[in-house]
C-alpha cells in the first residue's frame, strides 16, 4: 500500500455506532475491495476489514467520561496523527458528537471531507447544537426521517439514508433463508406479509435452543451497564411471575457481548439463579425474530422489535436526578423512537405503552404483558402500528446509501 492508496477513516465511539461502521465498512470494501480504511472501532470492524488505530471499550460512552480520560485523550491523539501522516480523502464520524465534533474540526483544519452519520438528538434537546455540526461537517447522513428537514433548514447538506438496524435485519433474515430447512420437514418457506415467517421463526427458536411450539417473551434490559444494573432486577421478576400466571412461555434475554467485568458478573450469578427456560444469547435480532412479545429498555431495541413485527412495553429507569434533569431540557412527548415516528407520522393510533421510573415495576409490565397475550384485537392494533413505523425504512438501505456519499464526496 502506498501513501498515496484511497483512504477512508470510520470513527465509531459506542457498540452501536460500531456495529454501524462494521457494516459500512462491508459496503465499501464490496464496491472497491481495495481500498484502505482505517478506524477506531471494536472486533466487529476489524472483522469487516478496519485497520483499528484505537479500540474503544464498553465504557467509551461520555457518561463515563471520568473514568476514560486517558483513553479519550489518546484516541484522539491517535486520530490527528493519522490525518497528519496519511490525509484520508473521507471521515465518517459516527454519533457520538462531543467527541466525534473535536475530530471534524480537525479534519476540517486539514482539508479532509467530514461525513456526520448518525445525527446527535438535536430533535430532543440542545437544538443549537445544528449550526455548529454544519460549520465543519461536509454532509450529513441521517437514519430518522424526520432529522432530514432539520439540518436542510440550516441549510446543510443531508440525507435520510434509512436505519442500519434494517440493514442488521435483513443480513440476518438472508442468513436464515440460506439455512437448509429441518423444521418439521418444512421444504419451502412461508412467504407471508410478515417480516418474518412462521417457518424463519421456527428456524431461529431451533437455532436458539428452545422448544418451538411454545410461546417465547425476549426480555432487553439495555446495553449499558446502568440500565442493566437497574432493569435486570425488575425483568427477573417478570419472569418469575410470568412462569407462574403462564407456565409453557419460554425466556430470552440478549446479552451485548462487550459489557464490563462487573456486568458480566451480575449477569453471570443472574444466570445461576434463573429457570432452566431462560436462554442468553449475543444476537438481538434473532432473540426477537424468535419471540412472540418483548419487554424492551426504550432504546435501539424498541425500533428493531418494530421493525421485525413483536408486540412490545417499554420499560426505563434512570437515576431520580438524571430524570428530573432530562424532564427539564428534553422537549418531547415520548421517550420510544416508535412512538416519536407515529407522532411524526401525524397518527393518532394506538401508542406501544411506555413504563418510567417507579411505572416499570412487575405489576404494571404485567398487566400489560397480559393485554397482548389475551386481547388479539390489541395486539393486532399494536401490529398494525408497528407496520407503519417499518413502511418508513422498508426502501432504504443505509450502509449502502453511505457508501455512496463516502464515494461522492471522495470520488474513490
Amino acid at each position: 500500500m502506498t501513501l498515496n492508496a484511497q483512504r477512508i477513516m470510520i470513527v465509531s465511539g459506542e457498540s452501536s455506532g460500531e456495529l454501524y461502521g462494521a457494516m459500512l465498512a462491508k459496503a465499501l470494501k464490496n464496491r472497491n475491495p481495495d481500498i484502505i480504511i482505517t478506524g477506531v472501532g471494536g472486533d466487529r470492524m476489524q472483522a469487516a476489514g478496519v485497520s483499528l488505530i484505537s479500540r474503544i471499550s464498553s465504557s467509551f460512552g461520555i457518561t463515563e467520561a471520568i473514568k476514560t480520560y486517558s483513553e479519550i485523550r489518546e484516541t484522539f491523539k491517535s486520530i490527528v496523527s493519522y490525518f497528519k501522516t496519511f490525509k484520508p480523502q473521507v471521515v465518517v464520524l459516527i454519533d457520538y458528537p462531543d467527541f466525534n465534533m473535536k475530530v471534524a474540526k480537525e479534519a476540517k483544519k486539514l482539508g479532509i471531507k467530514v461525513l456526520y452519520y448518525v445525527s446527535p438528538q438535536v430533535w430532543a434537546w440542545r437544538k443549537g447544537r445544528v449550526k455548529t455540526i454544519g460549520r465543519f461537517i461536509d454532509k450529513m447522513a441521517v437514519i430518522l426521517p424526520f432529522e432530514e428537514e432539520i439540518y436542510r433548514n440550516e441549510g446543510i447538506p443531508c440525507e435520510f439514508v434509512g436505519h442500519p438496524v434494517f440493514d442488521e435485519i435483513r443480513e440476518v433474515l438472508e442468513e436464515i433463508r440460506n439455512q437448509k430447512s429441518e423444521v418439521r420437514g418444512q421444504k419451502t418457506e412461508d412467504r407471508s406479509s410478515d417480516m418474518v415467517s412462521q417457518e424463519l421463526k421456527l428456524k431461529v427458536r431451533k437455532e436458539l435452543g428452545l422448544h418451538l411450539d411454545e410461546p417465547v417473551m425476549v426480555l432487553m434490559p439495555g446495553s449499558r451497564t446502568h440500565e442493566i444494573k437497574k432493569l435486570l432486577p425488575v425483568m427477573y421478576d417478570v419472569i418469575t411471575k410470568m412462569k407462574e400466571m403462564h407456565p409453557d412461555y419460554q425466556f430470552v434475554i440478549p446479552v451485548a457481548p462487550n459489557l464490563g467485568h462487573d456486568t458480566l458478573s451480575a449477569i453471570d450469578e443472574f444466570k445461576r439463579n434463573a429457570h432452566h427456560t431462560l436462554h442468553f444469547t449475543h444476537n438481538a435480532v434473532k432473540a426477537l425474530m424468535a419471540s412472540d412479545i418483548a419487554v424492551i429498555a426504550s432504546g435501539t431495541s424498541a425500533l428493531q422489535a418494530a421493525l421485525i413485527g413483536v408486540p412490545m412495553v417499554i420499560v426505563y429507569k434512570l437515576s431520580p436526578l438524571t430524570y428530573f434533569i432530562g424532564r427539564l431540557v428534553v422537549k418531547i412527548r415520548h421517550i420510544s423512537l416508535v412512538n416519536i415516528l407515529l407522532d411524526y407520522l401525524g397518527d393518532h393510533g394506538l401508542r406501544v405503552r411506555e413504563l418510567l421510573q417507579r411505572d416499570a415495576n412487575v405489576k404494571n409490565i404485567l398487566e400489560e404483558v397480559s393485554r397482548i397475550i389475551t386481547d388479539s384485537d390489541y395486539s393486532n392494533m399494536m401490529l398494525s402500528q408497528l407496520k407503519k413505523v417499518r413502511e418508513l425504512f422498508f426502501n432504504k438501505q443505509a450502509s449502502l446509501q453511505v457508501a455512496c456519499i463516502v464515494e461522492e464526496l471522495g470520488n474513490v
